[in-house]
């Protein structure tokens, strides 16, 4: 039973051999495998230990080159079998149906037993060979082509970039042409052009030699018409006192038209007189303007209807006073930045400009024949500038203090200023001296101005009074008490019977000449009041006030309005001669023209 059993178990597994087994040819296994010899450097099982096993280990390293050496040969290939060699050849081929019909053949074949798979011969290793050459061959071929492909669309990008190179080479040389071409307009245009600028240079300072002979011209002539008109009252007067008294000479009949009131009060310097001092004019005139301001007294004045209708930037730094010229629509400015100029309104076209001072102007005013203008600065002098000769003619030094205001008298021989210095002087223009100075304030004197065709001065001053003085004898008449800041400005209106005044905390008061009282007072602070100036008919009074508004009052009703436009404090008020407009100026540079 057991000899059956092996039997069967051989014919199931095979046979079964204790020697070398030799590997068939169709296996991929291309390993051989030896018997391994036991050598004698093996460790008892007794003396075994770490440094016994590293010990042998070097032994059996050192002692054993050919075994090292014997393994490294390089194991050769076993060769293809030929039927799988016609599969692969098929399968590469691509020749499917073929191969279909050798495996179906071939293993038909097989079964039935007429090929004999231990006979099968091997290909020779030339056809593998031959068989790997031809794959590399048709990889190598296949990148060929990949690279004809990528080498011929090259071509055409390089074919394109150089035509694109060549096009945009074109285009630079035509921008290029270009713009040489245009360079050389420029030039041309240059050089014409340049040539127009001396000769715009040259009608621009024609046309203001122009404007300016104009100016010259005009004021020129009104002077001569009031020279005539002089000439002819003095003719007139000098045959009507020939025909009554024609015994009496120029002398006697000075001496007798000399009132008791005149030789009681004497100037102030007679004891020292110039031989080219000045006479005060006497006080009986009457103002030549009141029919003219009668005229004006129309219900149809537009005065306390305002509104902004011209601005200009005048200065680079604050204006500090606007003044009228006495008969034309033009306005001096005086300003921080040391200069003063000459407007023409309501265009706002300048006309002048002067400079000389070496401060900051506080005020100017015009000549009652408007062809002077006297300034005043920080550098504490009075200035008259000649509009003929376009330069100043005469520099007034004798303040300690910067000089605030000054006014002329209407006859136009004498000028008053006042200073810091708490005084007030006046200047004879003949004798280019001061002829007297008013003492009284105990404070700066802020303001001065004269009664239009009269002696009279009016001052206001930081001490908070206001008072009347006679030019003549150089004493305060009046006093006037009720503020209680300092005053910045105080104005007579045209028939002299009223004072407008303010000060530093805004209140405006307006003053009875004849009562020496204050009629009426208002509050339009709490901002200071810079000046007032009243209209021509003495209705409407406006006010510069410091925070930017301009007040204007009813003097009826004493209904306030106000005027915004500055961008900063309001230093200066007027109006024209007719009451149309209302010039303002301020600290922001600019005058506002409202109408």
């Amino acid at each position: 039973m057991a000899a059956r059993h092996e039997a069967a178990e051989e014919a199931v597994d095979g046979p079964y051999y204790l020697e070398k087994v030799f590997i068939p040819e169709d296996s991929e296994d291309d390993y051989q495998y030896d018997e391994v010899t036991v050598d004698e450097f093996s460790v008892t099982e007794g003396e075994e230990d770490l440094e016994t096993a590293v010990k042998a280990a070097l032994d059996q390293t050192d002692g054993s080159p050919q075994r090292v050496s014997s393994a490294r040969h390089p194991v050769p290939k076993i060769p293809e079998v030929v039927d799988d060699f016609l599969r692969n050849y098929l399968v590469n081929m691509g020749m499917k149906k073929t191969l279909n019909c050798f495996q179906t053949e071939w293993f038909e074949m097989k079964h039935k037993g007429l090929i004999n798979t231990d006979k099968t011969e091997l290909i020779p290793d030339v056809y593998t060979h031959n068989q790997l050459l031809d794959n590399e061959l048709k990889i190598v071929q296949k990148e060929r082509d990949n690279y004809k492909q990528a080498a011929f669309e090259a071509g055409e990008t390089i074919i394109k970039l150089q035509r694109e190179r060549d096009f945009h080479r074109m285009q630079h040389k035509r921008v290029v042409q270009e713009k040489n071409r245009l360079t050389e307009d420029v030039k041309k245009l240059k050089k014409h052009y340049a040539s127009y600028e001396p000769a715009l240079r040259q009608l621009n300072d024609k046309y203001q030699t122009a404007v300016r002979q104009k100016m010259l011209v005009s004021l020129e002539r009104d002077r001569a018409f009031s020279q005539v008109q002089n000439l002819d009252g003095s003719l007139r007067s000098s045959r009507t006192q020939t025909a009554s008294k024609p015994t009496n000479s120029p002398q006697e009949r000075e001496k007798m038209q000399r009132s008791p009131e005149k030789e009681a009060h004497l100037p102030c310097d007679d004891a020292r007189k110039h031989p080219k001092d000045s006479e005060f004019p006497s006080s009986t005139r009457l103002n030549p303007y009141l029919p003219q301001i009668k005229a004006l007294t129309s219900p149809n004045t537009k005065s306390a209807n305002l509104s902004l209708s011209k601005s200009f930037k005048a200065h680079t730094m604050a204006v500090s006073f606007l003044a009228l010229h006495p008969r034309k629509m033009i306005v001096a400015s005086s300003s921080d930045d040391q200069l003063w100029k000459l407007w023409a309104i309501p265009k706002g076209e300048m006309i002048m400009t002067g400079e000389g001072h070496t401060d900051w102007l506080s005020s100017c005013s015009f000549h009652p024949s408007g062809d002077f203008l006297g300034t005043t600065s920080g550098d504490t002098t009075v200035k008259i500038w000649d509009f003929a000769q376009s330069r100043c003619v005469l520099s007034l030094e004798g303040h300690l203090h910067a000089t605030w205001a000054c006014s002329f008298h209407s006859c136009g021989d004498f000028v008053a200023s006042c200073s810091m210095d708490n005084t007030v002087k006046v200047w004879d223009l003949n004798s280019e001296r001061c002829r007297c100075t008013l003492r009284g304030h105990v404070d700066s004197v802020n303001s001065v101005s004269f009664l239009p065709f009269s002696n009279i001065l009016l001052t206001c001053s930081a001490d908070k009074t206001l008072s009347l003085w006679d030019a003549r004898a150089g004493l305060c008449a009046q006093t006037f008490y009720g503020h209680k800041h300092s005053c910045n400005h105080a104005a007579f209106n045209i028939t002299g019977d009223t004072i407008a005044s303010c000060d530093s905390f805004g209140v405006v008061k307006l003053w009875d000449v004849r009562n020496v009282s204050a009629m009426v007072s208002m509050d339009t602070g709490p901002h200071p009041s810079n000046q007032v100036a009243f209209s021509p008919n003495g209705r409407v009074l406006a006010v510069a006030s410091n925070d930017g508004s301009v007040k204007t009052v009813e003097v009826a009703s004493l209904h306030v309005s106000s005027l915004t436009a500055h961008e900063d404090a309001v230093q200066s008020v007027t109006f024209d001669h007719k009451g149309e407009h209302l010039l303002s100026a301020g600290s922001d540079g600019a005058i506002h023209i409202w109408s």
